[in-house]
């Protein structure tokens, strides 16, 4: 069976969010064994102009949904920007798979040719959409993941890269 637009994108969505809550419970758990306040971690950046933890985790949740709305056409819920802990954080996580969850594979027939198109400050980008797929929205989504991994880490949260890339 030939890899479709729908395995290269929700199902890595999905396997990925569902990683990045492990490495949240992780983060959780590092807080209150050490006596380290959650909201230190939460607000943790690894370099001053860079976003904090809650960002990454909050843009990685938006790239995955705005990926799989632009590639299907199915409408996403809206979130507010507004956690501020480990629990918020993961029900965000929670809520962005049941919305991938929704979304059926029927959807993604043809997006492969379907044209993206997006604004990214004053410049409008074009794109087809296996283009998009794999050279923005998952470089972009992974950026996210890959940076709430490393804020983790560079705090002390006692994970590794089995962590990160977990079972498939």
């Amino acid at each position: 069976m030939a890899l479709t637009m729908y395995d290269a994108s929700v199902t890595v969505f999905m396997h990925n969010l569902k990683q990045l809550s492990h490495l949240l419970d992780k983060g959780a758990a590092h807080a209150e064994a050490t006596g380290i306040d959650p909201a230190t971690l939460i607000q943790a950046k690894l370099a001053e102009d860079m976003r904090p933890l809650s960002f990454q985790i909050q843009s990685a949740s938006d790239a995955s949904k705005l990926a799989v709305v632009r590639l299907s056409g199915v409408a996403a819920p809206s979130f507010a920007d507004t956690e501020s802990t480990f629990d918020e954080l993961r029900a965000r996580l929670a809520n962005t798979r049941a919305y991938l969850e929704t979304v059926p594979r029927e959807a993604f027939q043809g997006s492969e040719e379907r044209v993206v198109t997006m604004k990214a400050g004053a410049v409008d980008l074009e794109f087809t959409g296996q283009s998009y797929l794999l050279h923005f929205a998952l470089p972009n989504f992974f950026f996210h993941v890959t940076t709430a991994y490393d804020i983790l880490r560079h705090n002390g949260v006692p994970i590794g890269k089995r962590d990160f890339l977990g079972r498939a």
